[in-house]
């Protein structure tokens, strides 16, 4: 097994012009684990027709918490579509949760959920169906063959900006505008 050249936790992957997998054309990604077994992430910018008043009632949790009924799921990736994952912030404790660092974190358990029913707490929260996963070696390979960019994480994007203005503000942060990206790759 290779050594991983950087670890990407905590960074957003932009996908390419050429991306072929119908599941991450123009996706934006947040990858919560980066290590030499993989990488786990969630895409940020994909809302399904589900509302969290809807996933809600479907799971048989309450919703009490104000403000939080009309927003949307997400397609979180093509891996345990049937599964829920919050993205939260701040990490807290729950009873299933991978903390990305001393900011944020990835839970799949349902007690997050209904503290957020409840409560609203963690008052920032992203909640999808489904994660994106890559075996060893996998996701630097398709860096390398340019299905991705890379860049740090902003928090702000994801839980301060709609949906459909994410990918293009993750762009902004390397000084890219997505419409003068190539479909074709180049290797010098």
């Amino acid at each position: 097994m290779s050594a991983i050249t950087s670890n990407l936790t905590h960074h957003f992957l932009i996908a390419m012009p050429n991306m072929a997998d119908p599941n991450f054309v123009r996706s934006l990604t947040y990858i919560a684990e980066h290590n030499e077994q993989g990488a786990l992430g969630i895409i940020v910018n994909r809302p399904i027709d589900m509302t969290l008043a809807a996933l809600f009632e479907r799971i048989d949790v309450p919703l009490e918490a104000d403000g939080l009924a009309g927003q949307p799921v997400y397609f979180g990736g093509p891996v345990q579509t049937d599964r829920g994952f919050v993205l939260h912030r701040p990490a807290g404790e729950w009873h299933s949760t991978l903390v990305v660092n001393d900011e944020v974190g990835l839970t799949s358990s349902r007690d997050i959920l209904q503290a957020v029913g409840s409560s609203g707490e963690p008052p920032e929260v992203l909640v999808t169906l489904g994660y994106a996963g890559w075996t060893a070696g996998q996701l630097e390979q398709e860096i390398a063959d340019n299905s991705w960019l890379t860049v740090p994480a902003d928090l702000a994007i994801v839980f301060g900006l709609p949906p459909e203005e994410r990918l293009a503000a993750a762009m902004q942060m390397l000084g890219i505008d997505f419409a003068n990206l190539s479909e074709s790759a180049g290797h010098a």
